[in-house]
């Protein structure tokens, strides 16, 4: 189990090979004007894109405009039309590159989408419990009043990995649905809900800590494969994370060993210009110290922060920058051409499909999610969504 911490990637590789990244041997070849979708104004997410923005603008000339959306599919959709370079997209990138959930559906289907960076910083995501439990790892949870965000697939999806860790199902806990993430906080203050899935540094978690219940946050050993494996079978894009902000008592001094993954992912179409994609990652890594702390997260884009074998491949000028700095090694290359590989498998599973596909929205997504299982069955894929 890879141990993926404050460096995901240098445990990894030689000082060496680090060392390496000075190569100065392609200039950074930008478009005047660019733009990305992002979350909402009020988002960290947003607040870094301006930043980067902000870059951009001062040490290349490019001028970038950030469109707001306020759910995934509405950040997705100018990207799939080709009216945006970029989303800084969440995980829900993840379920449009593998065609699930929200995109099982027959105006979307697997996206060919590609990473240019991410960002992971100090905080975790992870189910906040109420304090008054004694709650202390995830198997502590069977029989406790669990949240249930109705419409939320990735909320939802977390909640379920948290459990695996903990050898549970929503067989073993309480459902308790809410119409809204909100919603379930202010349940879990009124004692009508015992815990539901955020990121540890969200106003709501804020607000469940200074409540008389207070709040925990479950803790995942490092060292418990088991756990591990069982959590990544749900969903095999978190990764181990020492978190050391969050509510509550959470700090550098006081960390939670939990999970985190990317936020945010910062994504585009296959086809982007191979000129643009690599001099985004080129000017996001040399002019780092002029936006990381202009932004809460953008300390996240560092280079010793990049996972370089997550779950969406990589875009050509990326893996490009990545041999030129010296760090792209043989096991990374065959990671992502395996990545490569199992999205061009989904694209040409998904094109056949639509072909005969079913009239009636339920059976098309029952069709579509079984002739996808089929498929990367055969190929010796996990298919993880089924």
């Amino acid at each position: 189990m890879r141990q993926l911490s404050r460096s995901l990637i240098t445990a990894a590789l030689p000082l060496s090979l680090l060392a390496a990244g000075v190569t100065q041997a392609t200039e950074v070849d930008l478009p005047r004007t660019m733009a990305w979708t992002a979350y909402g104004t009020n988002s960290s997410g947003y607040a870094q894109a301006v930043a980067i923005g902000n870059m951009l603008q001062n040490q290349y000339g490019t001028s970038v405009r950030i469109l707001p959306g306020d759910n995934d599919v509405s950040r997705m959709t100018p990207l799939k039309q080709g009216r945006v370079d970029l989303c800084a997209c969440g995980i829900a990138s993840y379920y449009g590159a593998e065609g699930v959930m929200m995109f099982a559906d027959r105006d979307w289907g697997p996206q060919p989408i590609r990473v240019i960076t991410t960002s992971t910083a100090s905080f975790g995501l992870s189910l906040a419990v109420a304090g008054d439990l004694g709650v202390e790892t995830p198997a502590d949870l069977k029989g406790k009043r669990i949240a249930y965000i109705r419409g939320d697939d990735a909320l939802n999806k977390g909640t379920e990995a948290y459990l695996a860790f903990g050898g549970l199902t929503w067989d073993d806990v309480e459902r308790v649905d809410f119409p809204g993430y909100a919603r379930s906080f202010d349940g879990i203050i009124a004692g009508n809900v015992d815990a539901s899935f955020t990121t540890t540094v969200t106003p709501p978690a804020q607000q469940l800590s200074s409540s008389p219940r207070g709040i925990s946050w479950p803790v995942l050993d490092p060292d418990d494969a088991e756990g591990w494996e069982r959590m990544m079978a749900v969903a095999p894009y978190f990764r181990p994370h020492e978190v050391t902000a969050g509510a509550g008592d959470v700090s550098a001094d006081n960390p939670v060993p939990s999970a985190s993954y990317p936020y945010p992912i910062v994504v585009a179409n296959e086809d982007l210009d191979d000129k643009v994609a690599y001099g985004l990652i080129k000017a996001l890594q040399d002019n780092y110290d002029d936006y990381k702390d202009a932004a809460p997260g953008a300390v996240g884009y560092a280079f010793e922060y990049q996972d370089l074998q997550w779950v969406i491949p990589f875009h050509d000028a990326v893996v490009d920058y990545y041999e030129e700095i010296g760090v792209w090694t043989e096991e990374m290359q065959a990671h992502q051409e395996s990545l490569v590989e199992r999205q061009e498998l989904l694209v040409a599973t998904w094109d056949a499909f639509l072909a005969e596909a079913p009239d009636d929205e339920d059976a098309f997504r029952e069709a579509w999610m079984q002739a996808r299982t089929e498929a990367l069955s055969n190929a010796g894929f996990d298919p993880v969504f089924e």
